[in-house]
C-alpha cells in the first residue's frame, strides 16, 4: 500500500509574547483549543498527538514532553515528543504526516510550545554547554557570536553589505504589523534603526536578531477521506524533506546551508516539483537573524547563492511581489518562541492557500507554498511543501 494523501484542516496559535503570564502547558492548551475549533472537532476525534517542545532547561520544566502531555490532551492516546532545536516546528509537522500518511491514524493532532522567558537567566544559559567539550567549550560560544561569524563569512564571501541585510528585518517586521500574534510588528521601522540599534556582536545587531518568546501553535492534520468530510479547504502535504549537516560549526561551509539544500530536494523530488523559483508561492523560510532568511532561501533553491537580497532589493519578496517571503512577518517580527517557530509558518501556509490571513493575505490565488526550519547545533535543516 502507498502512501495516503494527508491534509492540514485546522490551525491555532497563541500570542508570541515575551514572559507569557499562562504556563507552558497552558500555552500547549490554548494553541490546541483553537485549532481544533478552527475545524469543529473534540479531541475525542483526534488519534494520535505529535509534540514540539524544547529540553527541558529551556521551559525551565523536569520531563515536559510528559508534563505538557495533558494539556494538549494526550491522556489516553498514543503520544510522541520530539525536538531539534529550531527546526522542531516544521519536524514535528513531518512526523504527524509520516503518522497519517502510513495509514496508522486518521486525525492527528500536533502542536508545539515554547516559553523561553521562563528560563533564567536566558536561553544562551543552556547553549554554552551544549558544544563539544575538548575542541569548542573553552571558547565559551553562544549562538550570537557563532552567528556572527557567519554572517561575517556571509557578507564578505557574497559583497553583500549590512544595509542590504537590514532590509529584510524591515520588511518582516512591517509585515508582522498586520499578525494579530505577533510581538515586535513595525509599520515604521526602517533601515537606520536597524543600523543603529545595540551592537550584540558585530555584525549582529539587536534589530538583526528575533526576540526571546513564549508562545505555542497546532495544527490538525487528516487522511485525505476524512479530510473531505471536515473541509471543502484542505491544504495538502504534497512534500517533506529534513537533513542532518555536521555538528561542528567549525567544519560547515557557513557561507552556504548544504542542510537546507538537501532537505529542500528532497520535498521538491516527493512533490514532483522541478522548477521552485516557478512553482513556488510564498516562502517562509526560517529568519530568526535577518541574514539567514537569505541563506536559507538560497538553500531551499529560490535564488543563486549570495543572491538572495536582490528578492528584497527589487520588491519580489513584498506581499505583492513575485514571491512574497515571510508575509506573517516571520519570526523577526511575529517572535522566536524556538519550538513553536517552525510551526508558525505552517500555520501562516495554510492560512495564506486557504485565503484566510485577513490583512497579510497576499494577492491572487497562491497554489504552493513552502516553510523551512533550521535549528540544533545550527546543522538541522526541515522542509514541508503545502498545495492547494
Amino acid at each position: 500500500m502507498g502512501l495516503r494523501k494527508v491534509a492540514v484542516v485546522g490551525a491555532g496559535m497563541t500570542q508570541f509574547v515575551r514572559r507569557a503570564q499562562e504556563t507552558p502547558k497552558e500555552l500547549a492548551f490554548k494553541a490546541t483549543r483553537a485549532a481544533l475549533d478552527s475545524c469543529e472537532l473534540s479531541i475525542q476525534d483526534i488519534d494520535a498527538i505529535c509534540l514540539g517542545t524544547a529540553p527541558d532547561t529551556f521551559d525551565g520544566i523536569h520531563m515536559n514532553g510528559e508534563y505538557l502531555s495533558d494539556g494538549v490532551g494526550a491522556l489516553g492516546k498514543p503520544y510522541i515528543r520530539s525536538y531539534v532545536g529550531g527546526g522542531t516546528g516544521v519536524f514535528v509537522p513531518i512526523q504527524g504526516w509520516y503518522h497519517v500518511a502510513s495509514g496508522l491514524f486518521d486525525l492527528v493532532l500536533v502542536v508545539a510550545e515554547e516559553k523561553m522567558s521562563s528560563y533564567y537567566p536566558h536561553p544562551q544559559g543552556a547553549f554554552l554547554t551544549i558544544f563539544d567539550h575538548t575542541t569548542e567549550r573553552p571558547l565559551k560560544p553562544n549562538l550570537l557570536w557563532i552567528f556572527a561569524l557567519e554572517m561575517n563569512r556571509y557578507m564578505a564571501t557574497y559583497g553583500i553589505s549590512k544595509e542590504d541585510i537590514a532590509q529584510v528585518s524591515v520588511l518582516h517586521k512591517r509585515n508582522a504589523a498586520d499578525h494579530p500574534a505577533a510581538l515586535l510588528g513595525d509599520k515604521k521601522i526602517t533601515v537606520q534603526d536597524v543600523l543603529n540599534s545595540e551592537v550584540l556582536a558585530w555584525p549582529v545587531q539587536r534589530l538583526d536578531v528575533s526576540p526571546v518568546s513564549d508562545g505555542a501553535v497546532a495544527i490538525v492534520l487528516a487522511a485525505e477521506h476524512v479530510a473531505r468530510r471536515i473541509t471543502d479547504k484542505p491544504i495538502w502535504i504534497e512534500g517533506v524533506g529534513w537533513s542532518l549537516d555536521t555538528a561542528y560549526w567549525t567544519n560547515r561551509d557557513l557561507a552556504y546551508p548544504r542542510y537546507v539544500e538537501v532537505a529542500a530536494k528532497m520535498a521538491y523530488e516527493m512533490a514532483g516539483i522541478k522548477e521552485p523559483r516557478k512553482e513556488i508561492h510564498i516562502a517562509e523560510p526560517y529568519d530568526p537573524f535577518d541574514y539567514k532568511a537569505l541563506h536559507h532561501l538560497e538553500g531551499l533553491q529560490l535564488a543563486d547563492r549570495g543572491k538572495a537580497i536582490e528578492l528584497y532589493l527589487n520588491g519580489s519578496a513584498k506581499r505583492d511581489g513575485n514571491l512574497p517571503i515571510c508575509p506573517s512577518g516571520g519570526l523577526l517580527g511575529v517572535g522566536n518562541p524556538i519550538a513553536a517557530a517552525g510551526l508558525m509558518k505552517i500555520a501562516e501556509l495554510f492560512w495564506q492557500l486557504r485565503g484566510e490571513a485577513d490583512g497579510r493575505q497576499i494577492p491572487g490565488s497562491p497554489q504552493k507554498g513552502i516553510a523551512q526550519a533550521w535549528g540544533d547545533l545550527m546543522q538541522v535543516g526541515t522542509v514541508v511543501i503545502m498545495g492547494k
